[in-house]
Order: structure tokens, then sequence, then C-alpha cells
């Protein structure tokens, strides 16, 4: 059977995301350009991605694609119980005594997210204090 396309993508994982769901309401789909588009990210908006589909189930996936668009198919928003404030505010404190200890670092995150580097912090800190302490010994200075 041929494939016809049915939808492009500028995105891979919304590419990715259309033919889960596809796949999940039993339609054969295939998302096209993959390598090129992951070897080179910036392919992505020069190529697109091609969503394909069976020729008899195409017009079946435009459907479902279209309703999905419209919203048909989303979760409502209101779905989640209120969380309380105290433990928004633990969840906060948690996470950003994580943070600062580096317990959120990985292979997989950007140098800007590893942990910090507390040397290099004591040093800032220390150049503010001095910077401060000069910036207040010059007005008075100047006051006197």
């Amino acid at each position: 059977m041929s494939l016809v396309e049915i939808a492009r993508y500028q995105d891979v994982l919304e590419a990715d995301l259309a033919a889960a769901f596809l796949a999940a309401q039993g339609l054969e789909v295939e998302v096209t350009e993959r390598f090129q588009t992951t070897v080179d990210p910036l392919m992505q908006r020069a190529l697109g991605l091609r969503l394909m589909a069976r020729a008899d189930q195409a017009e079946t996936a435009r459907d479902l694609l279209a309703r999905v668009a419209c919203g048909e198919f989303s979760a409502p928003a209101d779905d989640l119980p209120e969380g309380d404030a105290a433990t928004r505010a633990t969840g906060r404190g948690l996470a950003l005594i994580l943070a600062a200890s580096g317990a959120f670092w990985g292979t997989s995150l950007p140098r800007r997210l590893r942990p910090i580097h507390w040397a290099g912090m004591a040093l800032i800190a220390a150049v503010a204090v001095i910077s401060a302490a000069l910036a207040i010994a010059a007005m008075a200075g100047s006051s006197a």
C-alpha cells in the first residue's frame, strides 16, 4: 500500500506526538526525514517532517488530526486538586535545596544547570562585600 502525506511538522517532537496518537487510534503512520533532521536540527525548519499514512487511512488520519487541533481529545484543565500553600512552599524549598546541593545534575543536563561551584560563589560574594564597603567609605569620606 502506498503512503501519502497527511501533515507536515517543523518539530520532531510534535511529529512524533501526532504519529503516536494516530498509532494509538489503530492507524499505520510513519514520520519521514527523521535522519536528516535529527543529525542537523536546523534542517527541521528547512525540510520539515512529513507524517505519512496509508492511502486508505489518510482521510481518517486527517480527520483525527483536525479533531485534535480543535481540542476534542484534551483533558479538562481542572482535573488536578488545588494544592495548599504549605505544600507548594515545601516543594519550592526542597527544589531550591536540591538545586543548590547539585542533586539535579546529570550527564544529559546542560552546563548551566550543573551544581554551583561554592568557591566561585564565595569569591563573587567577597568582591560584592568589598565593593559595597568601598562605596560606603567613599560616601562617608565625601560627606565629611
